[in-house]
């Protein structure tokens, strides 16, 4: 049985998506939630459907941002042991489309602003040689897509702070791991969606079809699965696990 009643958690991106499943998964398992973001509607509405839990707005990207948001998230909630980076953007476009401000955007969110946290979470855990971080990356962070190179770039990027950073704790009870979920039912697919069909005249049906073609299961990867898979790497039993690119994908990567 996991029991997180002494555990406190921050999710960035949380008010939505794969980080609100995770979120109140992790509630309904007893961990205090602190909900990250830079949308307040979006976080105050998830906040007030989880019990034990508090947001902070912030942009992951801006270091005095986030430095000012966990101060206040431990100062309400305790020190953090838990930290999911799940905050992120994805645009799509040809590599010679791609501007450099694109490119940067994609970068200081996705791999920056994961760094910028991590650096606020860890001195606690470390100081305690305990504690759970976790990167919401993506297949794009295991394979090449034609048409995201920033983002396939940055999400390479964090499986690589992910592996480097586990090895760093070895010696300690602090696991540090990713998951990389496939195509997600987020609004990120929703907006993905929407762009094919403005762009190509396809039908969404087709559109959908166009993204799920990589997974065998030819289906969308749901929030609540990648949700499980966080509080299992929460739990002690994922004790051992640590340094791990976890694929949820219907068996697109073996």
């Amino acid at each position: 049985m996991v029991n997180l009643n002494k555990s406190h958690a921050v999710i960035t991106g949380g008010g939505s998506g794969i980080g609100l499943a995770i979120a109140q998964c992790l509630a309904s398992y007893g961990a205090k939630v602190t909900l990250m973001g830079r949308n307040k509607v979006k976080l105050e509405k998830a906040a007030s459907s989880i019990s034990n839990s508090a947001f902070a707005v912030v942009d992951v990207a801006d270091p005095e941002s986030v430095a000012k948001a966990f101060q206040e998230s431990e100062s309400e909630n305790g020190d953090i042991s838990i930290l999911i980076n799940n905050a992120g953007i994805a645009e799509t476009a040809p590599f010679h489309r791609t501007d450099l401000q694109t490119w940067q955007g994609t970068l200081d969110v996705n791999l920056t602003g994961a760094f910028l946290c991590t650096q606020q979470a860890y001195p606690k855990m470390r100081e305690k040689k305990e504690g759970r971080i976790i990167n919401i990356a993506s297949t794009s962070g295991l394979k090449g897509y034609a048409y995201t190179t920033a983002y396939t770039a940055a999400k390479h990027g964090l499986i690589g702070l992910t592996r480097s950073l586990a090895l760093e704790c070895a010696n300690t009870a602090i696991t540090v791991n990713a998951i990389c979920p496939g195509f997600t039912n987020t609004e990120i697919v929703s907006d993905a969606i929407a762009n094919i069909v403005s762009k190509t005249g396809r039908s969404e049906d087709e559109a959908l079809a166009e993204l799920t073609k990589h997974n065998p299961q030819s289906r969308l990867i749901e929030p609540e699965e990648v949700a499980e898979t966080a509080l299992w790497l929460c739990s002690e039993a994922a004790g051992s696990v640590t340094g791990q690119s976890i694929v949820i994908a219907g068996g697109e990567i073996m």
